[in-house]
């Protein structure tokens, strides 16, 4: 028999081609090559711990990329929204200036997107948690497009350019010192690491690439092909904490008197949170039809940005960037709202999010989401004073998510951890269950790439 290699033997969660929806799209056939079902489906723990190092540079490589594209986003976000209004004289909340900086932004990733190697990465609307690698020569646009998303004001998130730089360095290297590791099994090991970081958690890419992997029937046990995706999570999100994780507390009061009638909230507010998320999902390919109608990106991206800067300036500072600090914002300042407004806000957001997605803006989707649902739940509240916060916002939440993000233990993570109380997993156990029957056949928020010739 041959010597088990890495890649054969191996370790890592097999993503099968289509399992699990779009979101796996990429890395299929290389994973599910990697799993070799002629062994004997006992454990080795020599090959885990082989496998245990490079796992651990992987995560600990994707949560510095994250922080480095966040720390110059931050940088060129408080020159733009704060030193230049300054010395303008202006306020960087001037509704001027909003729409001057996100149509800045649009025209900079058209420039970007036209003229740079790699044209800024593939359409992120066509894109999954899952994607191929692309060209080394790619990635310089790539993250200055996502410091424009990232620092202007677009209501887009860092998951989608930072998974897309992760996987193409990985793949780099791979090549050069892992050549038994197949693309597969490495995209999955990148995905655990960068989403370990992204939340400051392991347990989210555990959840995500559980779901994965039981999709591929395999002798090898689960753990096995768990091991070196959890061991990058970990490393990932340690090292976010070390410098400076994400929180997607959004600092709802605590889940005090649970009471049987938050079962009928938690329904009727997560069905009004999957009926938004539904514009979501039907508004994207219509929208994305018309942006791209245009063969020259610098002219849709720049209409974009226009019109990014009308709801910005309209809806407010509130309503702009991925959403996390605005979110928390949102949760703490709930009463200076009334019903109207926050109701203005969601719808806000909606678009603005559709737009940025479907213009061609390098970015992701599950933060701004994230917002929308928190939204949501405190606009549940405004209506209805006697739902309680945290039961409207986790609802609103795993609702919206559902629809988005398409995946029920990661939808379920997200919600626990926005309201930060443990005290509501059983009801969130109960409420995704009807969600998921209500989404399971919808179209996905992704438009399908069109082939070649």
């Amino acid at each position: 028999m041959a010597e088990e290699r890495p890649g054969d033997g191996a370790a890592e969660a097999d993503v099968p081609d289509g399992a699990a929806g779009a979101r796996t799209s990429g890395a299929g056939d290389a994973a599910t090559a990697a799993d070799v079902p002629d062994g004997t489906g006992r454990s080795d723990p020599k090959l885990l711990l082989k496998l245990s190092i490079p796992a651990i540079v992987i995560g600990i490589g994707s949560a510095l990329v994250l922080a480095g594209l966040d720390l110059v986003s931050e940088w060129v976000d408080e020159f733009l929204w704060d030193v230049v209004p300054g010395w303008a004289g202006v306020s960087g909340d001037a509704p001027l200036w909003i729409i001057g900086v996100l149509t800045l932004a649009g025209l900079l990733t058209g420039l970007i997107v036209r003229f740079m190697p790699g044209h800024g990465g593939e359409d992120p609307a066509t894109e999954s948690l899952f994607p191929s690698p692309m060209a080394m020569s790619a990635v310089p646009g790539v993250a200055l497009a996502a410091i424009i998303t990232l620092s202007m004001g677009v209501s887009l998130g860092p998951e989608g350019p930072t998974l897309a730089i992760n996987i193409a360095l990985a793949a780099w290297v791979g090549r050069r010192f892992l050549p038994q590791l197949p693309i597969g099994p490495l995209t999955v090991i990148v995905v655990s690491g960068t989403v370990g970081a992204l939340f400051g958690s392991p347990v989210g890419a555990a959840l995500l690439v559980t779901s994965v992997a039981i999709a591929v029937p395999s002798k090898r046990p689960l753990w096995d092909r768990m091991f070196a995706p959890l061991m990058a999570a970990a490393a990932g999100s340690i090292t976010m904490h070390f410098l400076g994780a994400y929180s997607l507390s959004a600092g709802s009061p605590e889940y005090a008197a649970p009471a049987a009638i938050d079962f009928l909230w938690g329904v009727l507010v997560l069905l009004a949170a999957i009926a938004a998320g539904l514009a979501l999902v039907y508004g994207m390919k219509p929208l994305h039809r018309v942006f791209h109608a245009m063969r020259n990106p610098i002219i849709p991206l720049t209409i974009g940005g226009l019109i990014l800067g009308l709801l910005g300036a309209i809806g407010g500072p509130i309503t702009l960037f991925k959403g996390l600090d605005e979110l928390q914002e949102l949760t703490k300042e709930a009463a200076d709202y009334d019903a109207w407004q926050l109701a203005g806000i969601v719808g806000i957001k909606i678009v603005a999010l559709l737009i940025a997605a479907a213009a061609g803006f390098r970015g992701g989707r599950i933060f701004p989401t994230i917002f929308i649902g928190g939204a949501i739940g405190i606009l549940a509240v405004a209506i209805v004073p006697a739902i309680p916060v945290p039961v409207a916002m986790a609802a609103a939440v795993l609702g919206v998510c559902l629809v988005v993000v398409r995946d029920g233990w990661l939808s379920l993570f997200i919600a626990i951890v926005v309201v930060g109380d443990i005290a509501l997993l059983p009801m969130l156990c109960v409420l995704i269950l009807p969600g998921w029957l209500l989404v399971a056949r919808l179209p996905e928020m992704r438009v399908e790439e069109e082939p070649a010739g």
